[in-house]
């Protein structure tokens, strides 16, 4: 007689852990998009709650003269992630011995950051001839070669150059020289200013319901080819604030919540016998045409007129398409190991606000694209290998090992490590045979990594972090017969 692997109460932790695979890490990934649940024999229902912490802190740039990259170690920034939770549900069904269906919601894709230490916070008070004299790096000051020793002597500078272009006139080239280098190192005062006391902070929020049809096929119905729509719902907000971020500080920007679709498909195998399954699962890309409200300073100053520094207007966001792998085998009649690759192309991905980017074309530097407010140099690569064992009846636990590959380095100031390595302990227990509650934690060690304005300037470097995430789970499975 074979043995048969007791599936039901092996499987573990196929989707109790993976509530907890993934944090901010790479990009701007949270949930990794799991469709496990779809795959669990009869009908079955899940309710998965996640909490992440992390402490994220380093120092910032001494140098904050934005002509130059050359990075300075300066103060501490304190501890910038920002904990954040979410939930995820699922429920499945078969029809027939044939055809399933499912429902997955979760959270796919989000940032939460908040700097409230050194030059990522807006100064307080008024201080505008010391500032304006060290970001400029000597052009404004005692020994100015223009001969502009104080903010306000530079303020009515350019506003006396832009009177004489609106009116028609024509400058010298001597004082185009000095508007093109007086212009910004005022708008960065104004801004600064402007938002005193203010901290730099980003949120991204995104919600994704996906649905899901299965079809079965081979000899023993071990093959699945599944698919369907995907709904996803996506916001954010952003602050940039002090003299880290240069011309950007006091730029703001809020995008309304927007929903598109895309969709999503895969094939899985599976064997009974030995507790085997394994599923290929595309993402595709979903476009997100956003209203999008921005507060740009220096968008005011350049033009001569504090309007200006205020716009709404459309812009579009891609979500990044991506391929998941989920795998599982049994060792023997009470172990089971387990297998998940990720992959997400964030090196694609980016956010090119239209006014923040008009105005980065005002340097000749990126006058013919401009600049992203965000962008990664690389693709995220994810890996996580478990092992469950059952130690009795109702109760299971298992261990599992991580890696992330992270998206760069140097990356951006909001989201600034490079990957993690994690180690987690999960355990499950059937209340009854249809009901059971699940709990995991994992801890992460983040790689190290500098922060970088869409410049590449770096202003700032974390090393030395690390996180926890914990998650909770409550399901129900029962068989069906046809």
């Amino acid at each position: 007689m074979r043995t048969t692997f007791h599936l039901k109460t092996l499987a573990v932790t196929i989707a109790t852990l993976s509530v907890a695979s993934v944090s901010s890490a790479a990009g701007l990934d949270r949930s990794g998009q799991d469709v496990t649940a779809f795959f669990q024999d009869g009908v079955y229902a899940e309710s998965v709650y996640t909490y992440i912490d992390a402490d994220v802190s380093g120092k910032d740039s001494a140098n904050i003269i934005p002509s130059s990259n050359t990075y300075v170690e300066g103060g501490d920034t304190g501890d910038i992630a920002e904990s954040y939770d979410f939930f995820r549900y699922g429920v499945k069904a078969d029809i027939n011995d044939t055809f399933s269906i499912g429902l997955l919601y979760d959270e796919p894709f989000g940032a939460a950051a908040e700097y409230t230490e050194g030059n990522f916070v807006a100064q307080e008070g008024d201080n505008r001839e010391a500032t304006i004299t060290a970001i400029s790096g000597g052009l404004i000051g005692p020994d100015s070669p223009l001969g502009i020793t104080s903010f306000a002597q530079a303020q009515g500078t350019v506003d006396a150059l832009q009177g004489i272009l609106r009116q028609g006139g024509t400058l010298t080239a001597d004082q185009q020289t000095a508007l093109a280098r007086l212009t910004p190192a005022v708008g960065i005062v104004n801004g600064e200013f402007g938002t005193a006391g203010e901290n730099t902070n980003v949120e991204v929020r995104s919600q994704s319901l996906t649905g899901l049809l299965g079809m079965k096929f081979g000899a023993n119905k071990e093959f699945q080819v599944y698919g369907g729509p995907v709904a996803q719902r996506i916001e954010s907000e952003v602050k940039l604030r002090g003299l880290a971020y240069g011309p950007a500080t006091g730029y703001t920007s809020s995008s309304n919540p927007d929903m598109d679709y895309g969709w999503i498909a895969g094939m899985s195998y599976s064997k009974p016998e030995i507790a085997l399954k394994a599923a290929l699962t595309y993402r595709s890309e979903i476009d997100h045409d956003m209203n999008i409200a921005e507060t740009y300073p220096l968008a005011g100053t350049l033009a001569g007129d504090p309007a200006a520094a205020n716009r709404s207007s459309k812009y579009e966001i891609t979500t990044p398409e991506s391929v998941n792998f989920d795998f599982q085998t049994g060792i023997n009649p009470t172990t089971l190991a387990t297998a998940k690759v990720r992959w997400v192309p964030w090196g694609d991905f980016k956010i090119t606000p239209p006014l923040y980017n008009e105005v980065s074309r005002n340097n000749e530097l990126y006058e013919e694209n401009g600049l992203n407010l965000v962008d990664y140099d690389d693709d995220q690569w994810q890996v996580e290998l478990g092992l469950a064992k059952r130690l009795a009846p109702a109760l299971a636990v298992n261990g599992t090992i991580g890696w992330d590959s992270g998206a760069g380095d140097p990356t951006t100031s909001l989201g600034p490590v490079e990957g993690y390595y994690s180690v987690g302990l999960g355990a499950k227990y059937n209340v009854t045979p249809e009901w059971a509650v699940s709990a995991g934690g994992k801890y992460l060690w983040f790689g190290d990594a500098q922060g970088a304005l869409p410049t590449d300037k770096i202003v700032a470097d974390f090393d030395d972090n690390d996180g926890y995430i914990v998650g909770v789970k409550l399901s129900y499975q029962a068989k069906q017969d046809f």
